[in-house]
């Protein structure tokens, strides 16, 4: 069981540190909205992994190539609308300190959600790396499987709320830093979008 829970704290780290359009979005959310409104989007992968895990897993086994290239497309064009309504706040003013409302947080929640189903990333790594070595501690009993996935969403829920949490404490330190920085994570979407897109045209 150690070894399992030492390879979930790894790969939670890995896919925590690591620059993707989630990481992007929720810096990108931290800078605008703070982190009382932005802290629910760690959850968004925990939430969808669910669906997402048992279908590869359990049904699918591993998604065709063809399937995954539309995931692509399908979500650099979702990553490029982020950043366009992100460019819209930016020109119209960050509006930072504005109160929290159920509705906006509600809808950061959703749009991490849809970000995660429509990025490859997740089936990917639910078909290749993650969901063997489920599959690998639950051979040896529930309670491996158990392990090893609170292993790995411990490590990476937790590296995403530390980094919710440092870029709320950069945006309150001039606001000038934080409309560069929300420039930096617009341009940043816009370029995984055209990764995105481009790895899958050049598939099909």
């Amino acid at each position: 069981m150690q070894s399992l829970i030492l390879r979930g704290i790894s790969l939670g780290f890995s896919a925590g540190v690591l620059p993707g359009p989630l990481q992007a979005y929720i810096i990108s959310a931290a800078l605008t909205m703070g982190w009382r409104r932005s802290i629910v989007i760690i959850f968004s992968p925990l939430i969808t992994d669910i669906p997402i895990a048992t279908a590869i897993v359990f049904i699918l086994g591993q998604l065709p190539e063809g399937v995954i290239s539309w995931i692509r497309i399908a979500g650099g064009l979702f990553l490029l609308w982020l950043a366009y309504g992100a460019l819209k706040q930016y020109r119209a003013g960050l509006h930072i300190g504005a109160p929290a409302s159920s509705a906006s947080t509600q809808g950061a929640l959703l749009r991490g959600m849809a970000m995660n189903f429509l990025s490859p990333g997740p089936y990917l790594f639910w078909s290749t790396v993650t969901g063997p070595l489920l599959l690998e501690g639950l051979r040896q009993s529930l309670w491996h499987g158990v392990a090893f996935l609170l292993a790995f969403y411990g490590t990476f829920l937790g590296l995403l709320a530390l980094t919710v949490f440092l870029f709320d404490r950069l945006r309150q330190l001039d606001e000038r830093v934080t409309r560069g920085l929300v420039l930096l994570t617009i341009l940043i979407l816009v370029v995984f979008s055209a990764q995105l897109m481009l790895q899958g045209l050049n598939i099909l």
